[in-house]
């Protein structure tokens, strides 16, 4: 008996499919995968819906979910496909991340970290924990790759780097993330109408963090223009399609900056006063950032696994036999555990 990932299980559908109903005349069709991870609620599920056109309304995201979307670049083409996965649960899954991050789907593969602007003290502990849980899954594939293709694993590297230009002054200061990241921070209708100087801090921190990983930065909404102007982000990772060199870096307006446009004197120091930053021992300019954010955001203490649900008591995935026998396995633990206790007693009593 075989043992198949969900990650083989997800792609044999798509070639299954695929072959029942073929088009072109023999084109390669490519394939490329969307990886959404980030807040809790945080919204990661409507930009996937928006972006494969599709009118349905969200669902809680349990654990690890993937569809797939298709789509032709050019008239009497075949259509490419796009693998999109997303991580539920914030930060309390980490360990689901390693699933759909294969040496088989690294080369085209693309992390897309979504962050609920509305809950700034959970912002830097969301980011922080899934990028670093990503990056270092990354690297050890990269590594693994490195073995048996050294080639590839050297391409991946340099191609990363080809978002920056060959003059950009910060190109030797920064730490691109090892595959194509995009940060959106979603929420922003009630972003907006926070203070004038929380709102700096929030965007000159998300600037730096983006820029020091050579990512794309963007904030959205329920705003119809805002989503699209996602939708063309995200169909650029899954399709390849029209790349925007749009740039926003108004704190006053939904950011939109794509990797390599932002720089680190036009994004400045952290926002302290001059005299209080020596304050703040750091042994990096990251650390530096986030000991300057956390200052006025500190961390929630966050109980991960205790906020996610039981999925066998969540009404959409209700199965009436299924729910009946539960009920009745949970009533025989139940007394089972009732006639041990009183059988553990009476020995008590009886020695």
């Amino acid at each position: 008996m075989t043992c198949e990932t969900l990650w083989e299980i997800a792609k044999a559908e798509v070639e299954k499919r695929e072959s029942n109903g073929s088009e072109g005349d023999g084109a390669e069709i490519g394939e490329k995968s969307v990886f959404f991870i980030g807040s809790k609620n945080g919204g990661k599920t409507t930009i996937i819906l928006r972006s494969l056109d599709r009118d349905e309304p969200p669902k809680p995201t349990l654990a690890l979910e993937y569809t797939y979307g298709r789509k032709a670049k050019g008239h009497n083409t075949p259509k490419d496909i796009a693998h999109f996965w997303e991580l539920g649960g914030g930060t309390s899954l980490l360990d689901l991340i390693s699933i759909p991050i294969t040496s088989d789907a690294l080369r085209t593969f693309s992390i897309v970290l979504v962050l609920d602007l509305s809950k700034p003290n959970d912002i830097w502990p969301t980011m922080e924990n899934l990028l670093q849980a990503t990056k270092t899954h990354v690297d050890k594939v990269i590594m693994k790759l490195g073995k048996t293709d050294s080639t590839a694993a050297s391409e991946m590297r340099q191609k990363i780097r080809s978002n920056m230009q060959k003059d950009h002054p910060d190109r030797e200061l920064i730490d691109p993330f090892p595959i194509p990241l995009v940060i959106i921070g979603s929420k922003y209708d009630i972003f907006q109408d926070f203070d004038s100087e929380k709102r700096k801090v929030i965007c000159k921190t998300l600037r730096f963090v983006a820029h020091y990983y050579g990512a794309s930065l963007m904030f959205t909404s329920k705003s119809e223009a805002l989503l699209l102007k996602i939708r063309g982000v995200i169909n650029q990772l899954a399709f390849g399609i029209g790349k925007s060199k749009s740039i926003c870096v108004d704190q006053n307006k939904p950011l939109f900056i794509t990797a390599g446009l932002d720089s680190l004197s036009n994004i400045g120091s952290p926002p302290v006063p001059d005299n209080d930053i020596g304050k703040f021992h750091a042994r990096s300019p990251m650390e530096l950032w986030k000991k300057v954010y956390e200052k006025l955001f500190p961390p929630k203490s966050i109980d991960t696994l205790k906020d996610i649900k039981d999925p066998a008591k969540d009404p959409q995935y209700a199965e009436s036999e299924v729910d009946e026998m539960r009920i009745q396995k949970d009533q025989e633990l139940e007394q089972y555990k009732k006639s041990s206790s009183k059988s553990w007693k009476q020995i008590e009593l009886d020695s």
